[in-house]
């Protein structure tokens, strides 16, 4: 294997399951070589840059990077997020600050909208409220990429989209969706918590939705709603998720509901 090809590669790459976000990260790797002349993990071996992808953070502090710009670094660090989940898209790569300046790029529908799109119209109504509640915490910047992806979509002059036509989504029960709404389907959870602001991001959104959306519910309930089969013991597992006091979602509760059913979560809150 030739260095080039060493240093480019995603840590999920080394773990040998990886998707179109490993080549965002060698996106990530070529502009801070390029913004600095250092590569972002180095070692005298392989197996040693091996390493330092997956455990070694890349260094902001040495000489040029105090006297470049904020964009411009946190672009990079958003593109070299060890998380794939949390690292930006293709397409958000184009509508950050840093680049979206530029009236030459044109940016394409971003795939990941779709499958956000797609989750949020299954999900229950509690977590379509705590979404909701989030969105209404993104930045100018946050909701720029927001709102050229949902003009990709083609709103009608009511400033509605039309999900008929889309066939990732054809199949399910909504016809039309605006952009506030649209702004809660299409948010990334993970990529917002990959973000220094993401606890005040979390605590807005939960004063929000404390209320309008919060209501008392019991673990039997939330578990139904998280699509949680009976192997698991939801006592054990959702008893943080609910506040004693009234039975509410608790804050712990409300950003695990956030991300909707999946294992990590539950093995997280346990």
């Amino acid at each position: 294997m030739t260095l080039l090809v060493v240093i480019l590669l995603a840590p999920e790459v080394l773990h040998r399951s990886y998707g179109t976000e490993a080549d965002v990260w060698s996106i990530g790797v070529i502009a801070y070589i390029l913004l600095c002349g250092s590569r972002p993990f180095w070692a005298r071996t392989e197996s040693g840059i091996f390493r330092s992808v997956l455990k070694a953070d890349p260094s902001f502090d040495e000489t040029p990077w105090p006297s470049l710009s904020p964009e411009a670094k946190d672009f990079v660090k958003r593109l070299l997020n060890k998380d794939p989940r949390k690292r930006l898209t293709a397409a958000q790569a184009l509508s950050h600050p840093w680049i979206k300046n530029s009236n030459e790029v044109k940016v394409p529908l971003d795939i990941l909208i779709l499958k956000l799109m797609r989750a949020y119209m299954r999900s229950s109504s509690l977590r379509k409220a705590a979404l909701k509640a989030l969105s209404k915490t993104l930045t100018v910047d946050e909701l720029f990429y927001l709102k050229e992806q949902f003009v990709l979509l083609e709103p009608n002059k009511n400033g509605t989209i039309s999900l008929e036509n889309i066939k990732a989504l054809n199949a399910l029960q909504y016809r039309r969706m605006d952009f506030e709404e649209f702004c809660a389907a299409a948010l990334s959870v993970h990529q917002l918590e990959a973000l220094d602001r993401w606890e005040q991001h979390a605590r807005c959104a939960y004063e929000l939705f404390e209320k309008d959306g919060n209501r008392a519910i019991v673990i039997e309930e939330l578990a139904s709603e998280l699509g949680l089969g009976p192997s698991v013991p939801v006592h054990a597992v959702l008893h943080d998720w609910i506040r004693h006091t009234d039975g509410k979602l608790s804050f712990l509760g409300f950003v695990k509901l956030l991300h909707g059913p999946s294992s990590r979560t539950l093995v997280k809150a346990q």
